[in-house]
């Protein structure tokens, strides 16, 4: 008779692929700003903006 995988183990993580990368403030894994290696969702990139330096030009 075959063995059921035992509950306590967790998944192995992903190495690539859009679910490999996690935005650094609220954990969201899409909509994620990678340019310049900042890694956050385009929410939190929003709100921190201004704090990193980046400016609006319009």
């Amino acid at each position: 008779m075959a063995q059921n995988k035992s509950t306590n183990e967790e998944a192995p993580t992903k190495k690539f692929g859009r679910g490999a990368n996690e935005c650094q403030m609220c954990g969201r894994k899409q909509g994620l700003v990678r340019r310049y290696n900042i890694m956050l969702c385009r929410q939190c990139f929003r709100e921190y903006a201004a704090k990193i330096g980046f400016k609006k030009m319009n």
